[in-house]
């Protein structure tokens, strides 16, 4: 029996050890099937040497098609849909590059909402504290890898799905340029905002999944003494924090100064004014793809979730259609901003994780306050990250995102390999 089936039999023993957590986190965990993958997996870099994710165990957001697989969502209504017949181009890139597809992860139904509540399965605390939020919407996968079952997690980011399970589980959460990862056979949400893209525990693992998903090879740091001019906004993303966040950010920032980065300010308010933009094109174009479901989702969808996707009923064509331009000149005035400096930073997340109980008794409230910082970048169509930071007697780190504009991956993931080792 070869290393890699008794790493995936390690990993489903950990996960049968889970209990009644297990169903909160997969929507499907084959066990068979993942040690059948395994063995191939196993053949296949004995052929391949030098794969670049060999053997590494990768859970899969229930959005990805997996050949012989339904993909429902995490939905009741997309559960009787007919299996896949073929895998989502994501998921061949990443058995391509030796990786062992490791169960499908739950999420907040139809990936719309940021905190990962999903009545159909139940929702999972998060791995620093059992009654909190998991994040979401990719919430199962995120704890995949918080609680070491596997080594990455295939997410989605369209309002920060990928970014807010990695800031609430203390983990490296990559969401790349919208256009740089194939959306081939990943079930949508809103088409000009979802990507792709990947969990991981440690930076490096996180940028080589980046690296195969995207076809994009992250040039090595040639000079780890480099230092950064980095943009960090006003009227935007830092008002309104909580203590523990407001006091992160600014211990975040102090390390950075004294490690000889230059931080600058850069007025971001434009964006924040206009937020509401986020609301009105993801609901519209969710709103397209279960137009005809609505009715039954009454009865069988997430009724939090179905409010969300009828928002778009109160909008006229035209409030839409100047929606889209407004966003088209916001992208423009982000780039603009972001012209003299290498990245921005700013808290990934306004507060700390809230419990469950709170978030069910306030979601609207909530959902929207974790949604906050991250759906600004959404909405400028950017990229970037979330990494963790240590916080001297605390058990939960703080979550620093570093963004910029579409196309400048390299950039923000040039300055997270200067940036994490002042933390480590």
């Amino acid at each position: 029996m070869g290393a890699m089936i008794d790493k995936a039999k390690a990993a489903i023993d950990k996960v049968n050890q889970l209990g009644d957590l297990k169903d909160k986190i997969f929507t499907e965990l084959d066990e068979d099937r993942i040690l059948k993958t395994a063995s191939e997996a196993e053949d296949y870099c004995a052929q391949n040497p030098g794969a670049p994710l060999a053997g590494m165990l990768v859970s899969v957001k229930d959005l990805y098609d997996e050949t012989g697989i339904a993909t429902t969502a995490a939905s009741k209504l997309l559960k009787g849909r007919a299996p896949a017949e073929t895998d989502s181009e994501c998921v061949a890139r990443i058995k391509a590059a030796g990786a062992i597809p490791f169960g499908r992860t739950t999420m907040s139904e139809f990936a719309y909402s940021g905190v990962g509540l999903n009545p159909h399965y139940g929702t999972p605390g998060n791995i620093f504290d059992t009654e909190g939020i998991p994040g979401g919407s990719t919430s199962g996968g995120g704890l995949t890898v918080g609680h070491g079952i596997v080594d990455i997690a295939l997410g989605t980011d369209t309002g920060g799905s990928i970014r807010i399970p990695s800031a609430i589980n203390g983990l490296y959460g990559i969401k790349p340029s919208r256009l740089a990862v194939p959306g081939q056979g990943v079930h949508p949400l809103a088409k000009s905002f979802d990507t792709p893209g990947p969990l991981a525990g440690d930076l490096e693992t996180a940028i080589c999944a980046f690296e195969v998903l995207t076809d994009i090879t992250v040039a090595p740091l040639e000079n780890p003494s480099k230092t950064l001019r980095i943009g960090v906004p006003v009227n935007a993303f830092v008002d309104g924090l909580d203590d523990r966040v407001k006091s992160g950010f600014a211990m975040i920032c102090a390390r950075l100064k004294d490690a000889g980065h230059e931080l600058v300010e850069i007025d971001l308010g434009f964006i924040a004014k206009n937020a509401i933009l986020n609301k009105m094109l993801v609901s519209f174009e969710a709103h397209q793809i279960y137009a005809k479901d609505l009715a039954k989702l009454e009865t069988v969808g997430d009724p939090r979730v179905l409010s969300r996707i009828k928002f778009a009923d109160t909008l006229s064509s035209d409030e839409v259609i100047d929606a889209y331009a407004k966003r088209t000149d916001l992208v423009s005035l982000f780039g603009a901003a972001m012209a003299d400096v290498d990245v921005m930073i700013a808290p990934t997340l306004p507060q700390m994780a809230p419990k469950i109980a709170e978030v069910e008794a306030d979601f609207d409230n909530l959902n929207a306050l974790m949604l906050r910082n991250t759906s600004y970048l959404n909405l400028v169509d950017a990229c970037a990250l979330s990494m963790p930071v240590p916080v001297a007697g605390e058990a939960a780190p703080a979550a620093l995102m570093i963004g910029a504009p579409h196309g400048h991956d390299q950039a923000i993931l040039a300055a997270a390999r200067l940036i994490d080792p002042l933390f480590a």
